[in-house]
């Protein structure tokens, strides 16, 4: 095992080594106390990991084709979800049959120059499908809390081109070796390891800020303006069943209307939309709070990175991480009726496995339309 370890470095560490040896002390890699996975653990990761990465590749590559083949599913929503799926399927090829083998083998086995470009790959990946998700849950509270619907597929597609920019930006240094990791990793991928050098500490805080917890805020302060806006507005809904605004009729195209409560019908598919957003965010911050906070701890904390058992804490976090990745498909598909219907077009009849679940109400307005027409309500 040590042989395998010091055969992965690279000159500048082996120098490190050999001082460190001269001095007495043994890198944290190299300790004999580090503790290597139980072949049952090793098995039962591998069965588990195997299953994300193929749900999550083949899922977002289905969610990807759907989009790029239909101009019906081209809206500037479904756009930015495929944006999304696409970072969670280059994830899903570029960072997750490599951590893989590491999980087997129980150390990166892949080089230096590779776990440089790993890392940035991972963090180029995750960074996007914040954005994307930042983005999309602005735009709904624009549409429900300021009645503004101003995004259309176009700007949609730019602010997508803006948001791989910028996470290029801030990925990008990690191939350069800026800061540099430690090889070899101590994790199944490599990561964040500690360190005492300043510029280092300021990369990972100023990353994990942009990753997570400034997009945390803005999303949950966006959450709970919509919430309040549409529990505000269903309580005047259904105070004032009477008080419609027939003058908007027209205009929202409800030439059918018999009754004042099917107002609430059309309500509906703006609360499901933002409560689908709102489980994708659930989701983003299950899965991901652990890993923020494994990796200040990791770089901040020695006694935390050098704990024994710290290749599995590490394995357990990650495979947390990519389990989004797999999960966002399946909640397009339960969540998402046209989703769903060009899901089972575009696959064989023999394989129509998935189950058929029951249909929604279709969108006949504008996001924006209905809480204008509320504005306009009479209350007494």
């Amino acid at each position: 095992m040590r042989l395998a370890l010091v055969e992965g470095l690279s000159e500048n560490s082996l120098l490190q080594v050999g001082a460190s040896m001269e001095n007495g002390t043994v890198p944290p890699y190299l300790q004999e106390s580090f503790e290597v996975l139980s072949t049952p653990l090793q098995v039962f990761l591998s069965t588990v990991i195997i299953f994300i990465l193929l749900v999550s590749f083949l899922g977002n590559v289905v969610v990807c084709l759907m989009v790029y083949q239909r101009a019906a599913m081209r809206s500037a929503i479904n756009i930015l979800l495929a944006s999304l799926a696409f970072a969670d399927m280059m994830l899903a090829v570029l960072n997750m049959p490599f951590a893989l083998v590491s999980v087997i083998a129980t150390h990166w086995i892949f080089g230096e120059v590779f776990c440089k470009l790993s890392a940035m790959f991972f963090w180029l990946f995750v960074i996007e499908g914040v954005a994307i998700l930042l983005i999309i849950s602005i735009d709904r509270f624009l549409i429900i809390v300021q009645k503004q619907d101003r995004l259309n597929p176009y700007k949609a597609k730019v602010l997508i081109g803006i948001s791989w920019a910028f996470s290029f930006c801030f990925s990008f240094p990690l191939a350069l070796g800026k800061p540099d990791l430690q090889i070899p990793s101590r994790a199944p991928q490599c990561v964040f390891g500690y360190t005492t050098e300043l510029g280092y500490h300021t990369y990972v805080v100023l990353i994990m800020l942009v990753f997570f917890f400034i997009p945390f805020m803005v999303m949950l302060y966006t959450f709970l303006g919509i919430l309040n806006t549409v529990r505000h507005n269903a309580i005047r809904i259904h105070s004032h069943p009477d008080s419609i605004c027939l003058s908007q009729v027209s205009k929202l195209g409800l030439m059918s209307l018999q009754r004042p409560f099917q107002m609430n019908i059309d309500m509906s598919f703006k609360t499901r939309a933002f409560t689908t957003i709102l489980i994708l965010f659930t989701v983003f911050t299950v899965c991901w709070a652990p890993f923020t906070i494994y990796s200040l701890l990791s770089t901040f904390n020695s006694s935390f990175y050098n704990k024994a058992n710290f290749f599995e804490i590490s394995t357990w976090l990650l495979w947390l991480c990519y389990l989004k990745s797999a999960l966002n498909p399946l909640i397009y598909y339960w969540r998402i009726k046209k989703f769903r219907d060009a899901c089972l077009d575009l696959m064989p009849k023999y394989f129509k496995f998935l189950p058929q679940l029951p249909g929604h109400t279709k969108r006949r307005i504008r996001p924006s339309a209905i809480y204008v027409c509320g504005e306009h309500r009479s209350v007494v």
